[in-house]
């Protein structure tokens, strides 16, 4: 009996330590890997060639009626301003859906038809990326972020 107590106590101081280590560092993780990858993906577009014209009319609607040239240059610069946002924990949900819709559209477009694996461009990223993208969304950027110290500033 003394025994189960004292299991279950530390059991339980563990896990509290585990859950306030994790308010600041479980979406970090994160974060930073969706940063890392849509920056990539925007640098690729800054410097490269614009392909949309290509695909457009694989584009859901209401991207499709957009014009090339408007949706590389709106694509681009979400790819480089979301990571930064992302790294910040600045605007994070904004940023977080700003980058949903893109990989949706690109899933749409350019991976759905390609199958599961990443071999085959297929729409396995697509899907780990929105997967990774729900905690974000719905429980925000976590303690070590700008959206924090924000929100803790004007709370006072």
């Amino acid at each position: 009996m003394i025994l189960n107590t004292r299991i279950t106590s530390v059991t339980s101081a563990v896990f509290g330590l585990l859950d306030r280590a994790g308010e600041w560092l479980a979406p970090l993780g994160p974060r930073l890997l969706l940063a890392y990858e849509f920056w990539e993906s925007g640098l690729e577009k800054l410097h490269g060639e614009n392909w949309f014209a290509d695909i457009q009319d694989q584009f859901p609607f209401p991207f499709n009626v957009v014009p090339p040239e408007i949706s590389w240059q709106i694509s681009t610069w979400a790819e480089l301003i979301g990571p930064v946002l992302l790294v910040l924990g600045l605007g994070t949900r904004f940023a977080s859906v700003s980058l949903i819709i893109l990989t949706v559209v690109a899933w749409a477009s350019v991976h759905a038809g390609n199958g599961y694996n990443v071999v085959d461009n297929g729409w396995k990223l697509p899907l780990i990326y929105l997967i990774m993208f729900v905690p974000l969304l719905l429980s925000g950027p976590g303690k070590l972020s700008l959206d924090h110290w924000i929100a803790r500033k004007f709370a006072r």
